[in-house]
């Protein structure tokens, strides 16, 4: 059975940085993609970052050149190192994985229960 479990939200003042970590079992994720995407209040689950089994690196718009997306596949766990957070990047931060990396939630298949990440300004 596929596992995601995530770590690392909390509270933070805005400026401030937060390590997310994702550690997944079940199956081998080497060969997948494996991303994050986030969920503010009355908003719809928006990508934030992906990274390919041949570690290539997406991320949105929003958060580029703030956040980095890393893997390490011996230890199936994925980061999110997320830098100069600002207040509106508030959400429950999911992490997801599939076989090749896509920017739609509606395409993935396997996520994990959420950790909540808010920043005061």
């Amino acid at each position: 059975q596929v596992q995601l479990v995530e770590s690392g939200g909390g509270l933070v003042q805005a400026g401030g940085s937060l390590r997310l970590s994702c550690a997944a079992s079940g199956r081998t994720f080497s060969n997948w993609a494996m991303g994050w995407f986030r969920q503010a209040p009355g908003k719809e689950r928006e990508f934030v970052a992906a990274i390919a089994w041949s570690s290539n690196q997406y991320y949105a718009d929003s958060v580029k050149g703030r956040f980095t997306i890393s893997r390490d596949y011996a230890k199936n766990t994925v980061y999110l190192q997320m830098n100069s957070l600002k207040p509106e990047d508030t959400a429950v931060y999911y992490c997801t994985s599939r076989t090749v990396v896509k920017t739609q939630a509606r395409d993935y298949d396997y996520w994990g229960q959420g950790t909540q990440v808010a920043v005061s300004s």
